[in-house]
C-alpha cells in the first residue's frame, strides 16, 4: 500500500536497542576530537576574547550604553545652559525701546486740535481738557431776529471774540471732515482719531440746530449769534470772558443763503461720510440735513447772498462774494455722500462751472478760503476723475477741473511769479492783507493732498504749460510753508502757540487774556487786559495766529488783531495740512472710503454719432 506521495505506508519495525546501537555507531571526525588535557591547554593558551559591549536599542538604531550616556549628559548640559540664559534674559533689567518719535508736523497737529477745545461754546463736557474754560452762552437763541427763538447753545466761537459765525464755522467742519476721510489711519496712529471726530460732531450738532433739518422747504437759517457793530455793548466793544458775558447776544436768521446753505450742505455731507461706519443713525441724520439745506441753497427765489440779510454793520466780517463755488462744493460732497448722479450732473454742468469762474482769471483765482471754495471743489472732483473716471457725459468737465487744478498748483510755485513771496519764503496768497497764514495753510493742504491723489493714480508728474514737475514738488511746497509757520523764518518764531520755544504770548483772545481768578471783569473792566503789555495768563495751545506782514515782521501785541488773532477757519486748514504731510505712518490717503456710496458701475459710453446726411 502506498500513500499519496508514492511511499509505502508500512513502517519497518525496529527495536529500540538497534536504534540505540545505530546512534552509537555513527562516524565521527576523529581529528576534531581532542583529549581533555589538550582542550584545557588550548583554552589556557588561546588569546583572551573581548567581552561584547552592552547595547541600547533605541528602536530605529542601537548604540552603546557609553555613547548613550554621553549624549544624555550633553543634552542635559545644553538645555540647562539655554534655560539659564533665558532666565537671566527674563529677570535682568534691560533698556526698553521707545516708539518712533513723532515728527514735528504730528506734534503740531496734536496741539492744533486743542484750539478747538478752547473755542467751544455751551455746556462743556467733563472731557474738555482746557482748565480755564467753562460753560458759557447757554441761552443763545433766546434773542432771535428774523425767526422764532430756539436753542442755539453749542458750537464754536469764531476767533478771539465771542461771536459764532455760521459761514466760516461750516467751512472749518468741512475741512476737518475732509482730512479725516482722507487720512483716518494717520489720525489713529497719532492718537487723535476719536478727538477730531468729537470736535466735528460738536460743530455739526450745533449746525443742525440752526434750521429745521427734517423740512424739505426750509424758510430760515440762523447765520450768526452775537453782534459786532450794531450796538454799543456787544461782542466786539466788550472784552469779557465767555463765561462772564452779560450783554445781549442776538441770533440773526436769514431767509436766503445760497452761499451759506451750500457750505453747510458740504459740511454735513462730508461729516456723514466720517460717521457712516461708527454712527450710522447719526450719519443718516446728517445726510438728511445736508440734502434739505442744499435744496434751500438752490432755491431760485432765494439766491441773495446771506450777508444781505444781516444788519449793515454785521456784513463786513464774513462778506461772501458769491455762491456759484458753493454750489459746486456742496454738490460734490453730496455726490460722494449719496451716490446720486443728479449731483454729479449739476457740478459738471459747464454753465455752472462758467458762473463759478472755473476757467480762471482774477487776483483771487486759486486761493482756497472760507469765501472761495472753487480750488477745493476742483481738486475734490479731480479725485473722482483720476481715481474712478465716471466717463461720459461727465468726462469733459472733469478733465477741465483737472487742468485747472494743475494751473492752481503751478501758481503756488516760485517759478511762475503768480504770487509774491516774503524774503523768508512765505507765499503771499492774500496779496499782503491781514491774516495771511490761513490762506497759506489751505494751499498747503490742497498741494499735499493732490500729491497723494497723483501717487495713488500712479501719475509721476504734473504739467505747468510746456513744463512738467515731479509730484514731490507739491509736497515740498507744503512742507516749506508749514516749516515757516512752525519756526523756520527770519524771527525763528513759531506762529502756532505752544509749539517750540518761541511763539506769540499776547494772543488776541478774550478768554485766554483774562485771568480765571474768581473775579468777574465786566464789559469795560475787561479792557484793561486787552491793552496790558504782558503775556496772556492762559496759553491757548495750538492756536495759529494771523501771521507776519510782507516783511516777515510780527507785532506780538494783543490789540494787533490782524496779526495776533486766531480763527477756527485758519486752524481747520492748519490741521488738515499738518495731517497731510505728517509721517506718523507711511500710508497716504484712504483711496476708497469716500467712494463708498457711489454705485460700482462702468462709465456710460457716449451716444452713437448722428446718421450721415448727404
Amino acid at each position: 500500500m502506498y500513500n499519496t506521495w508514492g511511499g509505502p505506508l508500512d513502517v519497518a519495525a525496529m527495536d529500540s536497542g538497534a536504534e540505540d546501537n545505530q546512534s552509537r555507531n555513527l562516524d565521527f571526525d576523529r581529528a576534531s576530537v581532542r583529549s581533555l588535557e589538550e582542550t584545557q591547554q588550548s583554552w589556557l593558551l588561546e588569546p583572551a576574547r573581548h567581552k561584547a559591549k552592552p547595547q541600547v536599542d533605541l528602536g530605529c538604531m542601537t548604540c552603546s550604553r557609553k555613547f548613550f550616556f554621553i549624549f544624555l549628559c550633553v543634552l542635559f548640559g545644553t538645555s540647562a545652559t539655554v534655560g539659564f540664559a533665558i532666565l537671566i534674559w527674563k529677570v535682568a533689567p534691560r533698556k526698553h525701546h521707545s516708539p518712533q518719535p513723532l515728527d514735528n508736523y504730528t506734534i503740531a497737529l496734536q496741539k492744533s486740535l486743542l484750539f478747538f477745545d478752547a473755542q467751544k461754546s455751551g455746556v462743556l463736557p467733563s472731557s474738555n481738557n482746557i482748565s480755564w474754560r467753562g460753560t458759557s452762552a447757554v441761552r443763545d437763541g433766546s434773542y432771535a431776529i428774523g425767526a422764532p427763538p430756539t436753542s442755539l447753545s453749542g458750537g464754536f466761537y469764531d476767533a478771539g471774540d465771542n461771536i459764532k459765525f455760521g459761514f466760516p464755522g461750516a467751512y472749518a467742519m468741512t475741512l476737518l471732515s475732509w482730512s479725516v476721510i482722507e487720512y483716518a489711519e494717520k489720525y489713529q496712529a497719532a492718537g487723535e482719531y476719536e478727538h477730531i471726530k468729537e470736535i466735528i460732531k460738536w460743530g455739526t450738532d450745533y449746525m443742525m440746530k440752526t434750521f429745521n433739518i427734517s423740512s424739505t422747504n426750509i424758510q430760515t437759517v440762523f447765520a450768526q449769534v452775537g453782534a459786532g457793530n450794531e450796538s454799543i455793548t456787544n461782542d466786539h466793544s466788550c472784552w469779557e470772558r465767555p463765561e462772564d458775558m452779560d450783554y445781549a447776544r442776538p441770533a440773526y436768521a436769514v431767509s436766503s443763503g445760497p452761499d451759506l446753505g451750500g457750505e453747510m450742505a458740504a459740511a454735513l455731507a462730508a461729516a456723514s461720510i466720517v460717521f457712516r461706519a461708527d454712527l450710522p443713525a447719526y450719519s443718516s441724520k446728517l445726510l438728511m440735513a445736508a440734502r434739505n439745506i442744499f435744496t434751500f441753497a438752490r432755491d431760485g427765489g432765494k439766491r441773495n447772498r446771506f450777508v444781505t440779510q444781516l444788519p449793515p454793520g454785521e456784513q463786513v466780517f464774513y462778506n461772501s462774494t458769491g455762491f456759484w463755488d458753493e454750489y459746486i462744493w456742496g454738490g460734490a460732497w453730496l455726490y460722494y455722500a449719496t451716490g446720486n448722479s443728479s449731483y454729479l450732473s449739476l457740478v459738471t454742468n459747464p454753465i455752472l462751472a462758467a458762473h463759478a469762474g472755473a476757467k480762471g482769471g482774477g487776483p483771487w483765482y486759486g486761493i482756497f478760503s472760507w469765501d472761495n471754495k472753487l480750488a477745493g471743489a476742483q481738486l475734490l472732483l479731480t479725485r473722482l476723475h483720476v481715481l474712478q473716471s465716471p466717463g461720459y457725459p461727465y468726462e469733459a468737465q472733469l478733465q477741465q477741473y483737472w487742468n485747472e487744478t494743475n494751473t492752481v498748483m503751478c501758481s503756488y510755485l516760485p517759478n511762475f511769479k503768480r504770487f509774491n513771496r516774503t524774503k523768508g519764503g512765505l507765499v503771499e496768497l492774500n496779496h499782503g492783507g491781514g491774516q495771511p497764514l490761513q490762506y497759506v495753510v489751505s494751499a498747503a493742504f490742497l498741494s499735499a493732498l493732490y500729491a497723494d491723489y497723483l501717487r495713488v493714480a500712479s501719475v509721476p508728474s504734473y504739467s505747468c504749460g510746456p513744463y512738467s514737475f515731479p509730484v514731490e514738488t507739491l509736497r515740498n511746497f507744503s512742507r516749506t510753508q508749514l516749516d515757516y509757520i512752525l519756526g523756520k523764518n527770519p524771527l525763528n518764531m513759531s506762529y502756532v502757540v505752544g509749539y517750540g520755544d518761541k511763539y506769540p504770548k499776547q494772543v488776541h483772545h478774550r478768554a485766554a487774556s483774562i485771568p480765571k481768578n474768581g473775579v468777574r471783569y465786566g464789559c469795560q473792566q475787561g479792557r484793561q487786559w486787552l491793552y496790558k503789555n504782558a503775556p496772556n495768563p492762559h496759553v491757548i495751545v495750538g492756536a495759529m495766529v494771523g501771521g507776519p506782514n510782507a516783511r516777515d515782521e510780527y507785532r506780538d501785541y494783543r490789540d494787533s488783531y490782524g496779526q495776533a488773532e486766531p480763527t477756527v477757519a485758519g486752524n481747520a486748514a492748519l490741521t488738515a495740512a499738518l495731517i497731510a504731510v505728517s509721517t506718523v505712518t507711511s500710508t497716504g490717503i484712504d483711496a476708497n472710503t469716500i467712494f463708498g456710496a457711489i454705485p460700482l458701475s462702468g462709465p456710460t459710453p457716449p451716444p452713437p454719432p448722428a446718421p450721415y446726411v448727404p
